[in-house]
């Protein structure tokens, strides 16, 4: 109850959604809360560009094609310039230490404000804890503690399973694509939702159960055993590429769903829709990757799938409409907005050039 809080002096152990939310929240009552952060974070905005939220406009197959095609230091500084577009980071103590890293963002709308206004600051990692202080690694203190909240994560173990079955290994998720265990002997069981990624998890789950509901009634068929270990060793190696020694279980939002659907045939064919619908096209790969992208095509298809790709960007801000606003200002929103998708093409076109 936040009448506990008040005129305390907390500490607050990691800089994850968890402690970046626990600790603007407190910052309402408590007297004082610091962050103490071993490596930093990225903080993001869930509202972008327009309004919109953050997912429908970077979580796009052009930014996605952008990120995995451009040459690494042109990829990285374009990272890390999204990364910044809301505020600098550095000048709040922020950055991670490898500011390259595709280390998955923490989204808080409100942390940035409550350490510009002094209610919240950040620290390096504890170095140790005396009777009522911390000691930073960068020999300052923090005095006076009234409470220590630990929000550092949690680790991937499944004691209710036999190591024959999924097999723990450095806490690493050790199944097929993050959902069959691959030492089975028959695919009589998936995991579904044990996955991380910058997208909406629902989605995912979705795709994942379509995908697990084909393999068990017999379908769609799995690779060899060593086929799957080599595929997961694979995606380890590519986590390490984008998000360096850590034990996260992120995945790349659009790769991840393509992946998936590709196993059932619900994925998009982009070349087909240009040459059949090309308006469509467009919003397809230049718009938010929305569920409604994997019931075009295949098991499970619906009528209204186009539709609602084509009625997205409306319905999305339609709840927040309670004003309204003159023509004028509604069209040049549409005219701009249309505007800026026509000079991606070049961009896109540059980008090959520069792949090729």
């Amino acid at each position: 109850e936040p009448g506990i809080w008040k005129g305390k002096r907390v500490l607050v152990i990691g800089l994850g959604n968890s402690g970046c939310d626990i600790a603007a929240e407190l910052s309402h009552v408590a007297q004082k809360v610091t962050i103490s952060s071993r490596s930093g974070s990225w903080v993001m905005s869930r509202v972008w560009d327009d309004g919109y939220p953050w997912d429908m406009v970077v979580l796009t197959r052009f930014q996605t094609f952008l990120k995995n095609n451009l040459p690494t230091a042109i990829s990285d500084w374009w990272y890390t310039r999204q990364m910044n577009a809301r505020f600098k980071h550095e000048n709040y103590g922020l950055v991670p230490l490898n500011r390259t890293l595709r280390k998955e963002p923490v989204f808080n709308d409100e942390l940035p404000a409550r350490i510009l206004c002094g209610m919240v600051t950040i620290k390096p990692n504890v170095k140790e804890f005396t009777e009522t202080s911390a000691v930073f690694e960068d020999g300052t203190m923090f005095e006076a503690i009234d409470c220590v909240i630990f929000a550092t994560g949690y680790g991937y173990a499944y004691p209710f399973l036999d190591d024959s079955i999924i097999k723990s290994r450095n806490n690493e998720v050790t199944l097929y694509k993050g959902v069959f265990p691959p030492q089975l002997e028959k695919p009589t069981m998936a995991v579904i939702g044990l996955v991380q990624s910058l997208g909406a998890t629902i989605p995912i789950t979705d795709l994942q159960a379509r995908w697990a509901a084909q393999v068990i009634k017999g379908t769609c068929t799995l690779p060899s055993v060593n086929d799957m270990m080599d595929d997961i060793d694979e995606k380890m190696g590519e986590k390490f590429k984008w998000y360096g020694n850590s034990t996260t279980i992120q995945t790349d939002y659009i790769v991840y769903m393509d992946e998936l659907a590709s196993f059932i045939g619900a994925k998009p064919n982009l070349l087909w829709l240009f040459l059949k619908d090309p308006r469509l096209a467009v919003e397809v790969f230049f718009g938010p990757c929305s569920p409604y992208q994997f019931r075009l095509v295949g098991p499970g298809k619906w009528s209204g799938a186009r539709n609602a790709i084509l009625t997205q960007w409306d319905r999305s801000l339609k709840p927040m409409k309670t004003r309204v606003v003159s023509k004028v200002q509604k069209s040049c929103s549409h005219f701009y907005s249309r505007l800026l998708r026509l000079l991606a093409v070049p961009v896109l076109l540059i980008a090959l050039f520069l792949v090729l």
